[in-house]
C-alpha cells in the first residue's frame, strides 16, 4: 500500500507510515455485497486481492461501472467521500482481502496532515480523468472501438472476469462480445 500511496504523492514516511497503521484487514468470501443502493459508503478499501464490481440495476438487469482490484483503491467511492447513500452495489466477485479505514479515521486524518489531504485530493483527479476518459469512450466509440480500446488497456481481466460481466462493462450485448472475442486478437 505505500509503495501505491507513493505513487500518487510523495510524502514524509512517517506521516505515511501513521496513515496506514488506521487501515485494518478485512476479508470476504466471494458473492459479497459489500455496498448497497441507499446505504451511505462507511469504509474506503484498498485492495489486497480478489475483484470487486460496482453495478445498478435497471429492470433486474446489471449495468457495470467499474471492477477494482490489487494494488488499488474499491468502495462506492462517492458515497464515502460525501457521505451520502450509495446509487450502486458494490460486490465482490472472488474471494477478497482488503486494508479498510473508516471515513471518520480518514478525515480525522486528512484534517491532521497537509500531505494525506493532498495525497486523496491527487487521487481523486487521477480517478475523475479515468471516469472522463471512460465516458468519452462510451460515448464516442462504436462496440468494436471499444472492445480493442479495453483489451488493449487491460487484456489481464479477460482472464480474470466473467465475459457476461465485461460485456456489461462495456455496454456491448453478450452476443456481440461474444463475437468481438473471436474476431479480436487479444
Amino acid at each position: 500500500m505505500k509503495s501505491f500511496l507513493s505513487k500518487i504523492h510523495k510524502i514524509d514516511d512517517e506521516i505515511l507510515d501513521a496513515y496506514i497503521s488506521y487501515w485494518t484487514p478485512y476479508k470476504v468470501p466471494k458473492k459479497t455485497i459489500l455496498t448497497s443502493p441507499g446505504q451511505t459508503e462507511r469504509y474506503i478499501y484498498f485492495v489486497l486481492e480478489g475483484i470487486q464490481k460496482s453495478y445498478y440495476l435497471n429492470e433486474s438487469k446489471e449495468h457495470i461501472t467499474f471492477f477494482a482490484y490489487a494494488p488499488s483503491f474499491s468502495g462506492v467511492l462517492e458515497s464515502f467521500f460525501t457521505q451520502t447513500p450509495s446509487r450502486y452495489y458494490l460486490e465482490t466477485i472472488t474471494d477478497s482481502a482488503f486494508l479498510r479505514i473508516s471515513y471518520e479515521k480518514h478525515e480525522q486524518l486528512m484534517q491532521d496532515y497537509r500531505e494525506i489531504e493532498t495525497l486523496f485530493r491527487k487521487a481523486t483527479e487521477q480517478f475523475l480523468a479515468g471516469v472522463i476518459q471512460r465516458h468519452h469512450e462510451l460515448m464516442a466509440f462504436d462496440i468494436e472501438t471499444r472492445f480493442k480500446t479495453f483489451a488493449k488497456r487491460s487484456p489481464h481481466l479477460f482472464n480474470m472476469i466473467s465475459q457476461n460481466d465485461l460485456a456489461s462493462y462495456l455496454r456491448i450485448d453478450s452476443t456481440n462480445f461474444s463475437k468481438l472475442i473471436n474476431k479480436v486478437h487479444i
